[in-house]
């Protein structure tokens, strides 16, 4: 069957058109030969075009789905009064660590003594987190200490038979002064 010019002509033009307006937006690969090329690296076969302002490893929802691990902000009046009560714990958790002793009993009995009140708006001191390890679960030796200075302002230590630390830190949005140990 024969076939007209102008129908060649447009079944040409179509299928041109086609040709370009699907290599819209997409990047070409650089003609290293002839010194052409782009100055933007090509991203990794399926990796999201969309990174996240902040994002750690520049996945999607990273910032949603780490929101449980971040502190809330302290006002910098609250923060110092933090930074001052962290001063006075620091030295009590070293010298039980120096001397070996780590448990919540005996680091809750040194803490009050400085005067603080144990309860859910004040000194909380527990034993540490369950870990996993050799294919099961276990409490590892030494207590975690969470002081609530003001609704926006904690102090978070710990003491343990290979170290001790103590710092500062808003309130965690689901576990108070304590950092989660995992998500939900």
């Amino acid at each position: 069957m024969p076939t007209s010019t102008s129908v060649q002509r447009t079944v040409l033009v179509g299928a041109a058109l086609i040709l370009t307006l699907g290599a819209c937006g997409q990047q070409r690969a650089s003609d290293s030969a002839a010194g052409v090329g782009s100055s933007a690296s090509p991203s990794a076969p399926g990796a999201s075009p969309y990174v996240e302002p902040g994002a750690g490893d520049g996945a999607p929802h990273y910032n949603e789905n780490n929101a449980y691990r971040r502190t809330g902000e302290m006002s910098p009046a609250h923060e110092r009064d933090a930074e001052r009560e962290a001063a006075r714990i620091e030295p009590v958790l070293k010298r039980l660590w120096e001397q070996g002793k780590w448990d919540p009993a005996t680091v809750r009995a040194a803490l009050l003594k400085l005067g603080y009140e144990e309860g859910d708006d004040a000194l909380t001191v527990r034993e540490m987190f369950r870990r996993f390890k050799n294919n099961g679960y276990y409490t590892p030796e030494g207590a975690m200490v969470g002081l609530s200075v003001h609704p926006d302002a904690c102090v978070t230590a710990f003491v343990q038979k290979s170290n001790y630390g103590v710092r500062t830190n808003g309130p965690y949005l689901e576990t108070g002064c304590f950092e989660p140990p995992y998500g939900h």
